[in-house]
């Protein structure tokens, strides 16, 4: 086996950047020359990557949005191409974003360079016909939900659960009065918002976000909010919204730190994606809520075939937290679900939290390494 492999790796935003960063730091410790190339943000970078396109360029989502940056997106899709076809990397990396890095993997994988995709694409639950594609493309994936490996196994792919690393870095218990003492709050009831990490997204559901705290704040005075913010940019976008839809509320802005203001929570409203899943594995009751642009949602409400769209109720294959999407998600709608969320009986829900939770917690950047490390032995 090389002791200095060529490792490509392309993550779409920061929650692949967080997959990669930990599943790179395992393949050091295996491969201490190695050299990684790709996509990714500064936390894979920290580990070593050599990033040949801004990752932010790649963090879109949904068909409208997509369209407006075609463009850059096929422009730096061309070049990593033919920057890995012409350096013959050992393995190639896909993390998320299939719509981006299944084309290059099946590129390579013609080219004869072995190719994973970590993160299964969500096709259990819509255009199923796509697993053809897949399997075109992708010598083996790596599934965080234990359903996604069985769906792989009927159709002939090698698959492997690995779990999820926030599993594995989350403690199964995160006491709320050490997160607000860490933070200074001193709420008596405080409910997180979080409508989202991107630009567009925040566009589109910090208003309907704000209008539940307008009324959330009417009938229950005692109720504080908080924020969590990614980037000032973003900060400052989420200001100029909460003057605009809810100006009188008074809701604390917190720069990063999004789990430890989660976990000093009582309640939280949030948008669908991985924060769904950190906020399970914290262990606090939720509301989910996304609206997608409107001709997204004209091709996802066609495709969709699961049951459910957020991934605590996925893992848990029964509707363990209120999920709203699109029309259902109104202000009238959340209010009340945030004020069930509020009630005692939430604590059966924060046992199957816990339940899950033990589920997803299986070393998933030691497998994820080692399913790498495997290819990389076998390509020699």
């Amino acid at each position: 086996m090389t002791a200095a492999p060529l490792i490509a790796v392309i993550a779409g935003e920061h929650s692949g950047d967080l997959l990669g960063a930990g599943m790179l730091r395992q393949l050091r410790q295996r491969f201490p020359a190695a050299e990684f190339i790709g996509v990714g943000g500064p936390l894979m970078q920290a580990e070593g990557l050599q990033s040949l396109v801004p990752m932010d360029d790649l963090a879109v989502m949904g068909v409208a949005e997509v369209l407006g940056r075609l463009p850059t997106l096929l422009r730096h899709r061309r070049l990593l191409v033919a920057t890995l076809l012409a350096r013959r990397p050992q393995v190639f990396i896909g993390i998320d974003a299939p719509d981006f890095n299944l084309p290059i993997a099946k590129r390579l994988k013609a080219a004869g360079i072995a190719t994973v995709h970590y993160v299964s694409p969500s096709v259990w639950a819509w255009r199923q016909g796509r697993i053809h594609g897949i399997k075109q493309a992708i010598d083996h994936v790596l599934c965080l939900l234990p359903f996604e490996k069985a769906f792989y196994d009927e159709h002939q792919l090698p698959a492997t659960f690995v779990g999820h690393p926030l599993a594995d870095e989350i403690p199964l218990a995160w006491s709320q009065q050490d997160a607000r003492n860490e933070l200074q709050l001193t709420s008596k009831r405080l409910i997180g918002l979080l409508p989202g990490s991107r630009k567009g997204e925040l566009a589109r559901m910090a208003p309907l976000f704000l209008q539940v705290a307008q009324q959330l704040h009417q009938r229950h005075p005692d109720l504080e909010f908080v924020t969590p913010m990614i980037s000032e940019a973003r900060a400052e976008q989420f200001r100029a919204l909460h003057q605009r839809f809810a100006p009188t509320v008074p809701i604390r802005l917190i720069q990063g730190q999004s789990r430890t203001t989660m976990a000093a929570c009582d309640a939280l409203l949030l948008t669908s994606g991985t924060v769904t899943l950190e906020a399970m594995l914290i262990k606090r009751p939720m509301v989910v809520a996304y609206r997608f642009n409107w001709l997204t949602y004209q091709v996802i409400k066609r495709l969709f075939k699961a049951p459910f769209f957020s991934l605590p109720n996925l893992l848990a294959n029964e509707p363990l937290v209120p999920e709203f999407a699109q029309g259902e998600a109104t202000v009238s709608a959340l209010v009340a679900a945030v004020e069930q969320q509020l009630a005692p009986e939430v604590a059966h829900t924060l046992t199957r939290f816990q339940e899950l939770h033990r589920q997803l917690q299986q070393q998933a950047n030691v497998l994820s390494a080692q399913v790498v490390a495997d290819l990389v032995a076998s390509s020699q």
